[in-house]
């Protein structure tokens, strides 16, 4: 079995002079970069834990990561079965759940991919390639809860 290795580095810029003194003394802001890549991620907390509501959050950039996946596998599989894809866009919605005791988790992920094709014969199987692509996602294949695809596919 082939293995992938990543490594990102995540740090921590809200310190505002007293570190984490209470829980209102810091920021939540912090960067995201890796080597070779370009420019950074600006991160924060989600608002409702104080965060700056003009950074991404862990629960953005982990719905963009299912939606990305979702696109790249989708793309190739059309690519494979001569569907000829001219744009794609997607506004993935999901819902996360807290928990009494503050954590929380994801319960619920919708990708709504909105797929032009150059060829109304493949209508049906580019939307069923949706659930293929779902199957070959790395990234879903790493969820505990069901990913569901709402696709809505037009020819040009």
């Amino acid at each position: 079995m082939k293995k992938h290795n990543y490594e990102v580095k995540t740090e921590w810029t809200g310190n505002e002079g007293n570190g984490t003194l209470d829980y209102k003394s810091y920021n939540r802001n912090h960067t995201i970069t890796a080597n070779g890549k370009y420019g950074e991620i600006k991160g924060s907390s989600d608002p409702s834990f104080l965060g700056d509501r003009t950074r991404y959050n862990p629960e953005d950039l982990f719905l963009s990561s299912l939606s990305a996946c979702h696109m790249l596998w989708y793309l190739h599989l059309c690519s494979v079965h001569n569907i000829i894809v001219t744009e794609y866009v997607d506004h993935a919605t999901g819902v996360m759940e807290e928990t009494n005791n503050g954590s929380g988790k994801f319960t619920r992920v919708t990708l709504h991919p909105k797929v032009v094709i150059t060829n109304l014969n493949m209508t049906t199987k580019a939307n069923q390639l949706h659930e293929e692509a779902n199957k070959m996602c790395f990234i879903a294949n790493s969820c505990n809860f069901k990913i569901e695809h709402k696709p809505n596919t037009t020819v040009e």
